[in-house]
């Protein structure tokens, strides 16, 4: 991947900011796995490191330990059965683990990268990821979402300076992973969708071009939909690649607008709730993949159907809000609504805006048979059950999820609508 040409093509970009990317070096492709001490070495990453993966992902690149000590690496590994959830503890113990190395090396994906690129940036040391599946798209972010007390908040990260995949690695992994991250992307139609509303409402920045390398990817990996599911090299290092590159819109934006909106957020809420009571989730990109498409049923049902004659000044019952969040969680949720983000916009700028903001969603969102035909066709699952998430909270998340970000999508907007959604429709349930 050639990272200059893509910020080659961002100067002088009429947004305004200057966009930049920390990553020395993108390698994707056959064999890597050999080189890989050879690649870190060339783009200066340190030799002095910790290694931090789990049994899962250590297994998958059988062999790197002693391909990066015959290169001269010296390390200490840390690893763990089976991480799912990145919690701000294992962020500490990486910190604690980092005090005598240089640089890190996080051997897998998802909540191992994460834990790994927060401690990275709270330490200061190099960051690399040899990923192990294309699973979700986080590996070039320089944020993370990292759970504390149970509440998932995103911070910011470290950006990796070299990322590795090796294909014949990527395309062996589990099918379930591969499906996720197929689910992962195709929420960057929702993400850019509610950008470019916070952008409309509230004035909020948005960067058009930093959109076309997140609409790039996505177009890249709809394209490969019906090769998922295979054991293909060349399909799974072009998945890679899309995933890579939507982490990178995230740092050409400075934000996490360009690979995420409410479809994150509602699953963020369906974890932390199901970690309140000890539950772990099922894995990132599935159930954002399915809360792609009932964010898809919700928004398409909402500009078809809400009466811009009806729009009003927001009326919301917080003590029911806190009620469902319940008191482990209150705390948080009225820190991130002190002051509402919705006080940046009104039902006036709102009305003004809505032949624009409906035209955009049915431009940028496709429907949901789409999504639902896209998701079954790269074998991801599309129902509350097939992620265990049970009726009660999967209609929770969907009513309630917006209160746990200070940010504008439309359904944090809904209150202002006055249109009753039917959440159990939008669910699947009837």
């Amino acid at each position: 991947m050639d990272i200059k040409a893509i910020l080659k093509s961002l100067e002088n970009c009429p947004c305004g900011r200057e966009h930049t990317v920390n990553i020395k070096a993108v390698e994707i492709g056959r064999g890597l796995k050999e080189k890989t001490g050879q690649i870190l070495i060339c783009n200066g990453f340190p030799k002095k490191i910790l290694i931090v993966a789990d049994k899962n992902t250590l297994s998958a690149a059988d062999g790197i330990l002693d391909i990066l000590s015959d290169s001269g690496f010296s390390f200490k590994l840390h690893l763990y059965d089976d991480l799912r959830t990145a919690h701000q503890d294992d962020v500490d113990k990486v910190i604690e683990l980092s005090a005598d190395v240089d640089g890190v090396l996080s051997i897998g994906t998802g909540s191992l990268n994460d834990i790994c690129r927060r401690a990275c940036l709270l330490c200061d040391k190099e960051f690399a990821i040899f990923a192990t599946a294309p699973s979700m798209d986080g590996f070039a972010s320089d944020s993370a979402p990292i759970t504390k007390n149970n509440f998932k908040v995103s911070y910011p990260a470290r950006q990796p300076s070299v990322i590795i995949g090796d294909t014949d690695i990527l395309a062996a992994a589990p099918t379930e992973l591969k499906a996720s991250g197929y689910g992962d992307m195709l929420a960057k139609y929702v993400g850019i969708a509610d950008w470019k509303i916070a952008q409309l409402t509230t004035g909020e920045y948005y960067c058009e071009n930093v959109a076309n390398v997140t609409r790039s990817a996505v177009r890249k990996i709809v394209d490969l939909t019906d090769k998922v599911t295979e054991n293909d090299p060349e399909a799974a290092g072009a998945i890679m690649e899309a995933l890579v590159m939507t982490g990178i819109a995230m740092k050409l934006g400075g934000c996490t607008r360009p690979a995420s909106g409410t479809e994150h957020i509602i699953s963020h809420f369906w974890e932390v709730k199901k970690l309140e009571k000890g539950l772990l989730s099922d894995f990132h990109g599935k159930k954002v993949g399915v809360a792609t498409l009932m964010a898809s049923k919700m928004y398409h049902d909402i500009c078809n159907n809400a009466d811009p004659s009806a729009f009003s000044k927001e009326n919301l019952d917080w003590n029911r809000i806190y009620e469902v969040y319940g008191p482990n969680f209150t705390d948080d949720v009225k820190k991130l609504n002190s002051p509402t983000v919705t006080e940046e916009t009104s039902y006036e700028i709102l009305r003004d805006n809505w032949d624009s903001v409906c035209r955009f969603v049915r431009e940028e969102l496709p429907t949901p048979d789409v999504i639902l035909s896209l998701l079954q066709r790269a074998g991801a699952v599309t129902t509350l059950g097939e992620i265990s998430v049970d009726e009660e909270l999967g209609l929770l998340g969907l009513q309630y999820h917006p209160y746990m970000r200070h940010r504008i999508t439309l359904a944090r907007l809904l209150p202002m609508l006055n249109y009753d959604v039917n959440y159990k429709m939008i669910a699947g349930l009837e």
